[in-house]
């Protein structure tokens, strides 16, 4: 196993010579390098560690520059504080795992989420930090962009209310509608699941899976997703575009990913912890809910500064929500129920209201809480139609209700709104044509 080791000043040479050997008896470890992080505490001039060091101006960049010059397969850390602390510790964690190495410590071990090729097609992931940023939005938009532009996509979809095998939606020969939803839902299926909302709204091919568990670095602990992504490979599509769940990440080696993070979000949770992995194996970061009162003043450059001390190199595109129903509104009372927040509700139902021309006479941000969902409903008297997005309570509560008082229920989607994200995403998808091996840039 080739191994780079980590070392400091602060540890007496021959004691780290001697760790060093008992780690390659130990572990099979063979040393390649040795990267060296700080300190001088008990180190003199001309140490010799039998290996080539890698030093820098600070620990993070002596590991970076070392990864690049030394294929490892493990980096064994043997420093400590006070020269390396968790933040630093979390950086290069990322580091490693980015270039497929294990990250072990005397009392921890990180390994690499396990990426399998399924030959075939070009292919694209949207990934996420966390729970509602918008990933699954941004990937039903990016499906219906790919569909207009002629790629032909499908969507495999990981959600944690998935089928036990994954199964197949045509979006584009079936009506996804309420009472299509319904009957998924009387068979036991959770009919709000990602992969309904994307046939649903989207009209394009969708294969939805499962997943339970979700690491530090992504890997779900179970899944169906690989089996999804062999089926996706035998259907009659040009592209397939994986949809993540939560932070964690498909199990399948693509082509090229879109990072999806929140303004909102802590700015730890994007650029560091690991975080900073998810930067560091993207090829865009489509940085949502960038407006306030989501976003405080400051907080979108603050972000992107983050960003840039991790991946110099990498897209940020500032982008926002808006809803957009998928069936006619003009000229009705309609009762906007969303997973948003309630600072954005009076934004999003006058965006509903001037652009569709419907009267948003109700609006209940707790899609997402049923008990207290109900109880919004139950002071929405005298509305027209319910306008939901489908998640979470959307076909249980607010679709079931709507039958039973005779009204429509009429679902929502969110489109990004940014500039220059079309030409982003459909240069990733060129890119994508071309494997991993072509031009990286946006």
């Amino acid at each position: 196993m080739r191994t780079l080791f980590l070392i400091d000043g602060e540890h007496y040479p021959p004691v780290v010579l001697d760790a060093m050997r008992r780690v390659r008896e130990q572990l099979g470890a063979k040393g390649v390098a040795a990267a060296f992080l700080g300190g001088t505490e008990k180190i003199g001039e001309g140490a010799d560690y039998g290996l080539p060091l890698v030093a820098a101006e600070d620990p993070v960049s002596a590991v970076r520059q070392a990864l690049e010059r030394y294929g490892v397969e493990a980096v064994v850390d043997l420093s400590d504080e006070p020269v390396v602390g968790y933040r630093e510790r979390m950086r290069i964690a990322s580091l490693a795992l980015a270039a497929g190495a294990r990250y072990v410590g005397s009392d921890f071990e990180l390994r690499p989420p396990e990426m399998r090729r399924v030959p075939g097609k070009p292919s694209l992931a949207v990934i996420g930090t966390g729970k509602r940023v918008g990933k699954t939005a941004l990937t039903g938009y990016l499906a219906r962009l790919l569909d207009r532009e002629g790629f032909r996509p499908a969507v495999v979809s990981m959600g944690r209310g998935g089928p036990p095998e994954p199964e197949v939606l045509e979006g584009r020969r079936l009506e996804v509608g309420s009472d299509y939803l319904l009957r998924a839902l009387e068979r036991g299926a959770h009919a709000a699941s990602d992969y309904y909302e994307t046939a649903a709204l989207s009209r394009v091919t969708t294969v939805g899976c499962r997943r339970c568990g979700g690491g530090l670095a992504g890997e779900p602990f179970v899944s169906n997703v690989l089996e999804g992504a062999r089926i996706a490979a035998g259907l009659d599509t040009g592209i397939t575009v994986f949809d993540g769940s939560g932070a964690a990440i498909p199990p399948v080696e693509v082509d090229r990913r879109v990072l999806v993070a929140g303004a909102h979000q802590d700015p730890e949770y994007v650029a560091g912890y690991l975080g900073a992995y998810r930067l560091l194996i993207s090829d865009l970061l489509v940085l949502t809910m960038a407006e306030e009162p989501m976003a405080p003043p400051g907080r979108v450059e603050e972000l992107v500064r983050r960003v840039r001390e991790v991946r110099p190199d990498l897209p940020v595109i500032p982008a926002v929500f808006r809803p957009r129903p998928v069936g006619e509104v003009r000229g009705m009372k309609v009762a906007y129920v969303s997973t948003a927040p309630p600072a954005v509700l009076k934004r999003l139902a006058g965006h509903l209201e001037e652009g569709y021309g419907c009267e948003v006479v109700a609006v209940s941000g707790n899609l997402s809480n049923r008990s207290k969902l109900a109880e919004d409903l139950e002071g929405m008297p005298g509305v027209d139609a319910y306008l939901t997005e489908i998640k979470a309570a959307a076909v249980d509560v607010v679709t079931r209700r709507g039958a039973e008082e005779g009204r429509r229920v009429i679902y929502c989607d969110n489109d990004p709104v940014a500039e220059g994200l079309d030409d982003a995403l459909l240069h990733l998808a060129r890119a994508a044509g071309r494997g991993r091996s072509g031009d990286r840039g946006v």
